[in-house]
């Protein structure tokens, strides 16, 4: 069994990689400390989209959306009486540098995800989706690493999917957990970050599995 420098086997041959892009939208961004990292996350991001779409990958945009009542809420959300991002609102709102990825019109390889806690997993039809694409491995970009991101990278290793994070187009604006949150993943599931241009994304089969 040949194992890199980590000690591990490397599982890298062709298979089918989409991108999940994760929580882009401007509510998030109107935080100063998220408002910082903008940029960098975004434009590490739509590299990351371009790639994907250049390889007729499945891209998948994951937003957080809530209602306006409480049912959707989560626990924090509740205890401070404080909703966020909340349908019909600017805050849900995908962030504009986006459209210059997005398909003109319906297309079946750009599909939107709506949840409503961390993990994109959660209370969702995303693993159906992917799985009925045959999709078996997952690239993750977006923010925030230590928390959606990490969530739904240690849901997919429990649905048996790999995982990969695209190197500067998953960030937080606390350098130090990143790069813990970043080390967290790669031992203990696995999951290294890497360049997108080491990425092979691939378009989806189409056929289903189980689900």
């Amino acid at each position: 069994m040949r194992r890199d420098h980590r000690g591990y086997r490397t599982v890298m041959s062709p298979t089918t990689t989409a991108l999940l892009v994760i929580d882009l939208q401007e509510g998030y961004f109107s935080a100063p400390e998220l408002a910082a990292i903008r940029d960098r996350v975004v434009a590490g991001s739509v590299a990351a989209v371009a790639a994907a779409r250049a390889a007729g990958a499945l891209v998948v945009e994951v937003r957080t959306v809530h209602s306006e009542d409480p049912t959707t809420w989560a626990l924090n959300m509740r205890e401070d009486e404080c909703p966020f991002m909340v349908r019909g609102t600017a805050d849900v709102r995908p962030v504009g540098e986006l459209d210059e990825v997005r398909p003109d019109g319906p297309d079946d390889d750009w599909v939107v995800v709506e949840k409503t806690r961390d993990s994109a997993f959660h209370g969702t039809d995303l693993l159906d989706l992917l799985r009925s694409r045959g999709v078996e491995r997952i690239a993750l970009a977006g923010i925030s690493t230590e928390s959606c991101v990490a969530a739904t990278a240690a849901d997919a290793y429990a649905h048996d999917l790999r995982v990969l994070l695209v190197e500067g187009a998953v960030l937080t604006p606390d350098t130090e957990r990143h790069h813990s949150s970043l080390r967290h993943l790669e031992d203990l599931y696995r999951q290294p970050a890497l360049p997108v241009s080491e990425i092979a994304f691939a378009a989806p089969r189409g056929g289903g599995g189980s689900s």
